[in-house]
């Protein structure tokens, strides 16, 4: 764990309010935080937002060689990464089956999965490195009951909490054997050195699970509204912020469910 040191944060979709929020929340933990987006100005005007010093890149995160290229940027800038909060998403429905169309499936891919599987695999070795390694997304309720209408984004969505409970793997079998041989394969709770928990693992991979998300303007919008079960951005927030002073035994592959 943390205690207390500045660790270095990437914020993925970052020119979102759930980005914003995220991005203050961490730096006011004392982090440093990178946040990204892929439009130069509404990541500048999103930084600018979450607070002084708070740094932002422009990266099309669907581009593996782009997510390469921020990786340099960020290793000029600060050297390695502890957390990749990854904040990519997006929506798209229809009435049922029959009117999914190729055209939102593709923006599901590229949003909810591509993006999600460049930085992981980008990013993936600093992560497992650090002391205090933390990967997380944000997830749906639809995922556990996906409806007609909601049949691509549900998909999506479960492909990538796959591929996220797979770098929980990843990470468990990335970790330093308890006999010193560095083998990668788990060898049962061991007491390690700093930053390990008793389990032997430093870094964890970790789902999100929300209806939806809430932020002030959706709240000023519609003042009549309860918005029941939502999750609000700062609430998002503060159990990221929460993550990197919990045992990574703890949290490695668990899905997290916020706002009930």
């Amino acid at each position: 764990m943390s205690a207390g040191r500045t660790l270095n944060v990437l914020v993925t979709g970052g020119s979102g309010p759930s980005g914003i929020a995220t991005a203050r929340a961490l730096r006011d933990a004392g982090h440093a935080v990178f946040t990204v987006g892929s439009d130069a100005a509404r990541i500048e005007a999103a930084a600018a937002d979450a607070g002084s010093g708070v740094t932002p890149l422009v990266c099309d995160l669907a581009s593996l060689s782009d997510v390469r290229a921020l990786r340099s940027s960020v290793a000029g800038l600060v050297g390695s990464v502890d957390g990749v909060i990854h904040l990519v998403g997006g929506w798209r429905g229809a009435k049922g089956i029959t009117d999914q169309s190729d055209e939102d499936w593709d923006f599901l891919e590229r949003n909810a999965i591509t993006t999600l599987r460049n930085v992981s695999r980008v990013f993936f070795d600093d992560l497992a490195a650090s002391d205090t390694g933390r990967f997380a997304m944000v997830s749906s309720t639809a995922v556990s009951a996906p409806t007609a209408g909601g049949a691509s984004y549900a998909a999506a969505k479960a492909a990538a909490e796959a591929w996220t409970l797979a770098v929980a793997d990843g990470f468990r079998r990335a970790r330093p054997a308890a006999d010193g041989t560095g083998s990668t394969e788990p060898t049962g709770p061991v007491q390690h050195a700093t930053g390990q928990d008793k389990t032997g693992l430093s870094s964890a991979a970790v789902i999100f699970v929300v209806k939806a998300l809430v932020d002030p303007a959706m709240r000023a919008k519609a003042p009549e509204r309860k918005f029941p079960g939502f999750t609000d951005v700062a609430d998002l927030a503060a159990a990221v912020v929460g993550l990197f002073s919990t045992p990574a035994g703890e949290l490695n592959g668990q899905r997290l469910l916020l706002g009930h």
